[in-house]
């Protein structure tokens, strides 16, 4: 598409959004040759009209030179003039002028005294002490002679966590991409059947019914997930999705991520967590849904900030270090052609979804070629010693901080995070632990 073209999508982007009708357009744009049908599916799949028509204009502005004046035919065919007349005459939308600012008149709120932490010590003066207020302890105290254990959870469904006690659980999905095709211009993942036999186990052993997709191109990620979608949740408590593969940023409203195929086209984030979401997989609604993504969040590599001798702590990286991270040419930062980058997509139904990140948007995912990924292998250790009593909320939070203490090369830093949409706990299943006599 051309550039005055492009331009006019994007003064015109709020117009389009707000009112475009998609649905309608969909058979025209197919007919004309500006999207495919696989095209047309994906934008279908991004979530509400709103959402299906952001993707489309996003889209649009990736095809030909054509594009643009058969998008504006479809819209005159379709009755949607006014859209059709405002691109055609290349006019910016007419923004209302801004309303005069309301003064309010605050009260003047004084502030309480502060202390120093290095007045802990001092007794202020003229401070009236403020004591908590003594509340009945309906717990009953351990009797003496009893060994103090700690109280088992609650397996159930409440206002504090989620139902997770069906056997089995629920089905995860681990997609392993390993060996990229030489077209695709992407380097092979060696240590990524590492990182994949060791959450096979540990999903397995959590209750999960685990299968493993090896070396999937872009339409066979997008199949698995559709007939992941398909299946008939209901007997089930949880779903999890696990990608292990190079990573690419795309544009996003507010969900980072996008995973390669192993021919190269990659999934939006997005995309992937919309198969399962309330709208598209009804037997999950109000179950949580949980992705584990181990691939680049962008081409940037993180040198960290010097810490005070008491934050220092050993580092795990070692020479064999690689990243699963994609070149980008316009990252003035980027300092090794074996960089790649995550993505970016709108969630249109978030709630009971946790996308975890191997790593920081914007910065690389390191993984040994001999042992895996720092974030997988740090994730399977925490959940074969955590699950049994903390929260998986809590347990991100061990891993962020065990892999932000790892150095590649003796430089190179990794933050992994996660974008947490669960309304409650979420604890997995363990299984019984047998007592020592």
């Amino acid at each position: 598409m051309e550039e005055i073209h492009k331009n006019i999508l994007r003064h015109n982007r709020t117009n389009l959004v707000r009112d475009l009708d998609p649905v309608e357009l969909y058979d025209g744009l197919l007919e004309k040759g500006v999207f495919t049908q696989d095209m047309i599916d994906e934008i279908k799949i991004s979530g509400t009209r709103r959402d299906q028509a952001r993707q489309l204009v996003q889209d649009l502005a990736t095809r030909g030179s054509r594009a643009f004046p058969f998008f504006v035919e479809c819209l005159r065919e379709t009755g949607q003039h006014r859209l059709a007349e405002l691109l055609q005459n290349g006019e910016s939308p007419i923004q209302p002028l801004p309303a005069p600012p309301i003064h309010v008149v605050r009260p003047v709120v004084q502030p309480l005294p502060v202390s120093s932490p290095m007045d802990v010590d001092k007794h202020p003066k003229n401070v009236v002490p403020v004591y908590p207020i003594q509340r009945p302890n309906t717990t009953p105290s351990p009797s003496p002679e009893r060994e103090c254990t700690r109280p088992m959870r609650t397996r159930r469904d409440s206002i504090q966590s989620y139902k997770m006690d069906a056997s089995p659980c629920g089905h995860c999905l681990i997609i392993n991409n390993v060996e990229f095709e030489p077209e695709s211009e992407l380097s092979n993942r060696t240590g990524s059947n590492i990182d994949c036999d060791k959450l096979e186990r540990r999903f397995k052993a959590l209750s999960f019914i685990v299968q493993v997709k090896t070396n999937l191109k872009y339409k066979q990620i997008r199949h698995e997930l559709s007939a992941l979608s398909k299946k008939d949740h209901s007997q089930y408590d949880c779903c999890v999705v696990v990608i292990l593969s190079h990573g690419t940023e795309v544009s996003h409203s507010r969900f980072p991520g996008a995973v390669h195929g192993v021919d190269g086209p990659s999934v939006p984030v997005q995309l992937i967590t919309n198969y399962l979401n309330g709208q598209h997989c009804p037997s999950l609604q109000g179950k949580p849904k949980l992705f584990f993504i181990q691939a680049c969040g962008g081409g940037e590599r993180d040198m960290g900030f010097e810490v005070s001798p008491d934050e220092a702590r050993p580092s795990i990286g070692g020479v064999d270090d690689q990243t699963d991270a994609l070149p980008m040419s316009s990252s003035s930062d980027s300092l090794s052609m074996s960089d790649e980058i995550d993505a970016r997509a709108t969630l249109p139904t978030p709630s009971d979804i946790l996308v975890s990140y191997s790593t920081f948007p914007g910065y690389v995912s390191w993984r040994d070629t001999q042992a895996g990924s720092w974030y997988v292998e740090t994730l399977d250790r925490i959940l074969e010693t955590g699950a049994a009593t903390d929260d998986l909320v809590t347990m991100l939070m061990v891993v962020n901080n065990e892999v932000s203490q790892n150095s590649a090369k003796g430089l190179y830093k990794q933050m992994p995070g996660s974008f947490n949409f669960l309304r409650k706990h979420l604890y997995f299943q363990t299984p019984p632990q047998v007592k020592s006599s």
